[in-house]
């Protein structure tokens, strides 16, 4: 009887775990949305991430044996933080703090310390862009405290929390992040930021375009049209199939800016023309954030008579108009979109 008892128990426990093949697929699916969300727009990331984390917590639900338990979380985790950007990109920003949340709550019970690093930093970016920079770089400082980040996850972080000082007008702190964002080159690496990569890694370009941006918070023209220029370059050295829209158009539209800040409306006029450019689906907020500032500097007295400005202006609103924030009624808690 005693066999026969093992060899049902065994069975039961056989009927209620998942297969390793299944696991791998979540995994192969969790990478390739990360990877491709550049390439696709930000709503279609919404959805197919939607679906990713609600199969994962089915397959969670399957299985009791608990080594198997971490894996569904991780993905689950991971479609979360990449709903929480793209919730973010169009505009969402209460529902992209929420499911940032979310995502951090499940590395925590996967253990899974860069996960609750990467989500941490979206709701430093959340809190800034809601006016709320004291708390992003509480959010920023948490997030670098924890365990088993790489370079990658350093640098993103402090790069958000030099984003944070620029907002607060402390130049002498985002200073000294921005530098230290610079500075990550351990050669240590992680699973999230680094081997699955994509959305959760943060590249070279990307990391120019958002220094440039906060070299731009604190009044730095000069530098901030060096660094938006240099992420332009290596954009347009990467292959065709790598080469990020988004950034392009986000470090366009910051380059635009330190030339208006040297009164040169021209060479804005014309680098203008690589935002025009940014299909209406990969316009978001982030970019509406930028080309907002633009629509307003457009006012300056220096520039408010002239037929170049105007038109720029007109532009910059139709841009906005047909953006998919505008278009799907999310945009409504961006702040500094509307000139």
């Amino acid at each position: 009887m005693t066999a026969r008892d093992a060899a049902d128990e065994a069975g039961a426990a056989a009927s209620q775990s998942v297969s390793d093949t299944t696991i791998d697929q979540l995994r192969d699916d969790a990478l390739s949305l990360a990877r491709s969300y550049d390439a696709a727009s930000a709503f279609e990331v919404f959805r197919r991430a939607r679906v990713l984390r609600s199969e994962a917590e089915h397959q969670r639900g399957l299985t009791k044996v608990p080594v198997q338990q971490q894996d569904p979380l991780i993905v689950a985790g991971q479609a979360c933080a990449l709903l929480s950007t793209a919730a973010f990109d169009l505009g969402a920003l209460d529902d992209s703090a929420r499911l940032a949340r979310s995502a951090a709550l499940y590395g925590e019970m996967a253990r899974f310390d860069p996960l609750r690093a990467y989500a941490t930093g979206s709701l430093a970016i959340c809190a800034y862009f809601t006016g709320r920079p004291s708390e992003a770089v509480q959010h920023a400082r948490t997030a670098l405290a924890y365990a088993g980040l790489g370079d990658t996850a350093r640098r993103r972080l402090l790069s958000i929390e030099a984003r944070a000082h620029g907002h607060l007008g402390d130049r002498e702190r985002a200073t000294r992040a921005l530098v230290a964002s610079t500075r990550q080159d351990s050669g240590e690496r992680d699973a999230l930021h680094d081997d699955v990569g994509g959305e959760f890694a943060f590249n070279e370009e990307r990391l120019l375009m958002s220094n440039g941006t906060t070299a731009l918070l604190v009044g730095d023209g000069a530098g901030a049209e060096v660094t938006a220029q240099r992420a332009l370059d290596l954009v347009a050295s990467r292959p065709p199939a790598r080469q990020s829209v988004p950034v392009r158009g986000k470090a366009a539209a910051d380059l635009a800016a330190a030339q208006l800040l040297r009164g040169d409306l021209d060479a804005a006029a014309a680098t203008l023309e690589t935002v025009w450019a940014v299909p209406a689906e990969q316009r978001v907020a982030g970019l509406l954030e930028r080309t907002g500032g633009l629509r307003r500097a457009l006012t300056a007295p220096a520039f408010r008579e002239t037929r170049v400005a105007v038109t720029l202006g007109e532009q910059i609103e139709e841009f906005g108009r047909l953006s998919a924030p505008r278009q799907l009624g999310t945009g409504s808690g961006l702040l500094a979109i509307e000139p």
